[in-house]
């Protein structure tokens, strides 16, 4: 290994060990300083289990609207990496075209309550 990268998550809980802050750095940010987040979700591939490890963490104020948003880009950004990896560009189409009914069906939700 050449280089190496330190990514550095730190995660503020109240009383109830509910999150209210993320903030998180990287030695290959161009921020020099803990970058805020709402929600975060990383996943890990352990290949002895073959499973996925993950963290998923949102604050308390995220709001609903924002977690749709949140879900939509994520899913979105997953196709293009599928695709990245694998060359299946028809699955990663299926995803982008899930990812685009997910938001509308949440939009529709969204209208349907606000009137």
């Amino acid at each position: 290994m050449s280089t190496t990268s330190t990514i550095q998550i730190q995660v503020g809980l109240d009383e109830n060990k509910i999150p209210e802050s993320i903030q998180w750095s990287a030695t290959d940010n161009k921020e020099e300083r803990m970058v805020k987040a709402k929600a975060m979700m990383i996943s890990f591939w352990d290949p002895a289990e073959r499973a996925a490890l993950r963290i998923d963490l949102w604050t308390k104020d995220m709001m609903v609207d924002e977690m749709a948003d949140f879900f939509f880009q994520t899913m979105m950004t997953m196709a293009d990496t599928y695709v990245r990896a694998t060359q299946y560009k028809d699955q990663g189409e299926e995803l982008r075209t899930f990812a685009r009914d997910f938001f509308k069906k949440f939009q529709e939700k969204q209208a349907a309550e606000t009137k």
